[in-house]
């Protein structure tokens, strides 16, 4: 009877100790889904407006830190902008985008999403709750005094801009969208983490993003980009570096071949992840293309965009997705 009482025990120790392991490692995982907040204030230049600190409510009684560039009054409203950053940043980090934006008299809001910056705690990040964030910060825009509705457009970074394009899916009051550097499906982009983990997609792999689905409340195929794109009834400029090592060039071309023709402009620049080249010139191209879209009389979204001609204000030279008209830089005519 030793034996068989000796095996059990021995049984129920390794058990134990996978059971331990499973829920350490779940914790582990959950903790990597809150990132380490950045909290750095804009990057001003000489001549940059000085922004108002503003804190907008929030789900569940948290709030929203973000930083306001107004424009505008109510005899004569100003487009608005709402930019969302990526993992890990802040509002600040766009302050490049804000700069340019403002400059060409549009209203900025620069939000910080929960467990960033200077927002609240939340028990975890995620690209719905970046959407659910920028849901909150364009509702706020839209109420504020000096600023028109009709003209209201919404840019976003990495995770951040996934959440544009998930939200520009279900609403019908953008003018214009700009997402940059998106990746095109989640599962691409826990398939890329584990790969870096030296983790075996099938079965652990398959079972890790099946449990980050429960824990955020969503289905990875109901909010990737590649297939939220679709539901987008306004213009979207997608940007994307050439050197783009953390989410690739693929991924945007993935994007644009699920997209409504004639409606999305892919503008892959020179450039990685965070940084493109000469990016004033491409911000003040993309922003007058903005405006472009937004005049009175423009073409509606759906209409074909015209090829335009080379732009050498544009400083870099854009390489066209497949079965898309050539484009220069950031100088795409809708």
């Amino acid at each position: 009877m030793a034996m068989p009482l000796i095996l059990a025990l021995v049984v129920a120790a390794l058990l134990a100790a996978l059971i331990l392991a499973v829920w350490a490692g779940l914790r582990g995982l959950r903790r990597s889904l809150t990132p380490a907040r950045l909290t750095d204030a804009p990057q001003r230049l000489p001549g940059d407006p000085v922004p108002q600190t503003v804190w907008l409510p929030a789900p569940n009684g948290s709030r929203l830190h973000a930083l306001w560039l107004p424009a505008g009054s109510p005899a004569h409203p100003a487009p608005a902008a709402v930019l969302m950053h990526g993992w890990g940043g802040n509002g600040a980090t766009l302050w490049a985008a804000a700069r340019a934006l403002h400059h060409a008299g549009f209203a900025v809001l620069l939000p910080d999403a929960r467990n960033h910056g200077h927002s609240s705690a939340s028990d975890h990040s995620s690209l719905p709750r970046f959407a659910q964030d920028l849901d909150t910060a364009l509702d706020w825009v839209r109420a504020q005094p000096g600023v028109d509705g009709q003209r209201l457009c919404a840019l976003g970074h990495s995770v951040g801009a996934a959440a544009v394009l998930l939200c520009a899916s279900r609403r019908r009051d953008l003018a214009a969208v700009v997402s940059v550097s998106a990746f095109a499906h989640p599962e691409q982009v826990m398939r890329r983490w584990l790969a870096t983990r030296h983790l075996p997609y099938w079965p652990l792999g398959w079972a890790i993003n099946r449990w980050v689905e429960h824990v955020i409340g969503h289905r990875f195929n109901d909010i990737a980009p590649m297939h939220t794109i679709a539901r987008v009834a306004c213009p979207v400029w997608l940007v994307h570096g050439l050197q783009d090592d953390v989410v690739p060039l693929a991924c945007a071309q993935q994007l644009m071949a699920h997209a409504p023709a004639g409606r999305v402009h892919l503008l892959a620049v020179p450039g990685n992840h965070e940084h493109f080249d000469n990016e004033p010139a491409l911000l003040a191209q993309l922003v007058q293309d903005m405006l472009t879209a937004m005049a009175p009389g423009a073409a509606p979204p759906s209409a074909p965009a015209t090829t335009p001609q080379p732009n050498p204000r544009a400083g870099a030279t854009a390489q066209a997705a497949p079965n898309t008209p050539p484009r220069t830089g950031l100088a795409t005519t809708p």
